[in-house]
């Protein structure tokens, strides 16, 4: 589903991100939402990418 990715990308690059728990707890929204087709490998490995690229704000 497109708007999913759409959404989680804009989630992830407007997030101020202050703890790795934070950054954890998106990933986990990530899987459930490759587990149950709302995105496929291809944005999944994308929106992961981006996650980890965002610093954690002191």
């Amino acid at each position: 589903m497109m708007l999913t990715y759409t959404y989680c990308k804009k989630v992830i690059e407007n997030t101020t991100y202050t703890s790795q728990t934070q950054k954890d707890e998106i990933l986990v929204k990530l899987d459930v939402f490759l587990l149950n087709d709302r995105i496929n490998d291809v944005q999944y490995q994308e929106l992961s990418a981006l996650l980890a690229a965002k610093s954690i704000a002191a």
